[in-house]
C-alpha cells in the first residue's frame, strides 16, 4: 500500500503541475528537454501505480484461496522483491524509450 501511495503522489506532485500548465496555456510552456523527462515520468508513476493495484489483487487472492499457507507464501522478503519488480519494470517501460 505504501508504494502504492508513493506512485500516485509522485503523480500528484511531479505529473500534474506541468500536465496544468499545458492545459491552462494549450501549449508546452517549459523547456523543451523537459518534455521527454516529464512525458517518461508520467509513464512510470501511472505504470507503477498500475502494477501496484495488480499486486495488491495478486496478494490478496492468495490469502483468499489459501489462508493457512498464506503466510509461508507471502514472506517480507518476497513482497520487497514484488514491489522492486514492480518499480523495475515501470522504470524500464517509461525511461529505456528514450
Amino acid at each position: 500500500l505504501v508504494s502504492l501511495f508513493m506512485s500516485d503522489l509522485m503523480v500528484g506532485l511531479v505529473v500534474m503541475p506541468p500536465a496544468m500548465l499545458n492545459q491552462l496555456y494549450g501549449r508546452w510552456v517549459l523547456q523543451g528537454d523537459f518534455c521527454s523527462l516529464w512525458y517518461s515520468f508520467d509513464v512510470m508513476c501511472c505504470s507503477a501505480s498500475i502494477l501496484n493495484l495488480c499486486v495488491i489483487s495478486l496478494d490478496r487472492y492468495l490469502l483468499i484461496i489459501s489462508p493457512l499457507k498464506y503466510k509461508l507464501r507471502m514472506t517480507s522478503c518476497r513482497a520487497l522483491w514484488l514491489i522492486l519488480a514492480t518499480w523495475t519494470l515501470a522504470v524500464l517501460a517509461s525511461f529505456l524509450p528514450i
